[in-house]
């Protein structure tokens, strides 16, 4: 009776855990949270000052004894410590852990990439638990980001998923509910923003940092010719002078800046579909590829990835809520899941 009971009250959860942003999926109620995947620590200590959007906002900006840090990257546990602190406090923000006086724990989906290693499985597993989940299931980003915008992923007929987040492009392919052929690089937004600060240094002499160069690729980024090019001012400071200075940069630069990062995405789009039986590449050629995820709202992306293909390329109705829409349809199969795992 009390496991019943227990089942009904604990909030079952679903995260998208993702390098640059994460989103929280509650059962019945939708996506109930996005905050940006950031953590402000005292400098040598692991006590936390500040979570998420309040974080960011001291990204580049805080004072010497305060550090903003991200740690998550490349879709992976880089810092478990600061990571667990991030989850609990997305945990506690939207599940309450007191209902009627009794404690509970909620069911948590957290979505991952799917080249993980066991390792880092069960360090996000771990994580998990210590910030206050009952049990968490982990689901392949890929497969989450497809259920996410619709896919007829149980039908036996090829879908394709490209997922480009903050730190990974997930590339699948998938049919009768599993993925056949998958790709997972480690190239994604957090890739282009580094090419971005990178080529104004190299060619301006202009440091900048992370937040300016994401302004920049979402002002001015592209992977395809626009048909009206466009200009920006950018602010950093001189390397040579180390005085604040003023540039005005165009789009056809930040194009060539993104240039390696862009082909890094469609060539693991090129490969996956390479390996692809022949029965699956004919489902593609009507179905076409789906994108999803922050980042492939590049301007172009679409564009260019059907030059390089041949097929038809459509971006998801909501790209950045895609996994996280996922995970809350898995969370309905929780029981389903449970049970399979202690097995």
């Amino acid at each position: 009776m009390f496991s019943k009971l227990k089942g009904f009250f604990s909030a079952d959860i679903g995260i998208d855990l993702g390098t640059a942003n994460s989103l929280v999926y509650m059962k019945d109620k939708g996506i109930v949270l996005r905050e940006p995947s950031v953590v402000a620590i005292e400098e040598g200590s692991k006590h936390v000052l500040a979570v998420g959007s309040e974080a960011k906002r001291m990204l580049g900006r805080t004072p010497a004894n305060i550090v903003a840090i991200r740690p998550m990257k490349s879709g992976v546990i880089a810092d478990y410590d600061i990571t667990q602190a991030m989850l609990e406090y997305f945990i506690k923000k939207v599940a309450p852990s007191k209902i009627n006086g009794k404690y509970f724990r909620p069911r948590v989906v957290i979505a991952v990439p799917s080249g993980i290693t066991e390792v880092e499985k069960r360090a996000i597993e771990d994580a998990g638990r210590a910030a206050g989940a009952g049990e968490t299931f982990l689901v392949e980003e890929p497969m989450a980001a497809a259920i996410g915008v619709g896919l007829p992923v149980s039908e036996p007929a090829g879908s394709m998923i490209v997922d480009i987040g903050g730190g990974t492009c997930e590339v699948a392919i998938i049919s009768l509910a599993g993925i056949v052929h998958s790709r997972s690089v480690r190239v994604a937004g957090d890739a282009m923003d580094e090419c971005i600060m990178q080529y104004m240094r190299r060619v301006y002499n202009l440091l900048i940092g992370e937040r300016t160069a994401e302004e920049i690729k979402m002002e001015l980024g592209s992977a395809f010719p626009m048909d009206e090019e466009k200009t920006m001012e950018v602010r950093g400071r001189d390397i040579v002078a180390g005085l604040p200075k003023t540039m005005t940069i165009t789009s056809e630069e930040i194009r060539d800046a993104l240039q390696e990062t862009v082909t890094s995405i469609v060539e693991a789009v090129r490969i996956t579909l390479s390996n692809c039986e022949p029965e699956l590449a004919a489902d593609l050629v009507d179905r076409g590829i789906v994108l999803s995820g922050g980042s492939s709202q590049l301007r172009g992306l679409d564009r260019l990835l059907s030059q390089q293909t041949g097929l038809p390329v459509t971006l998801a109705d909501d790209p950045l809520s895609a996994v996280a829409e996922g995970t809350g349809a898995v969370l309905n199969e929780l029981d389903f899941l449970a049970k399979n795992k202690r097995h």
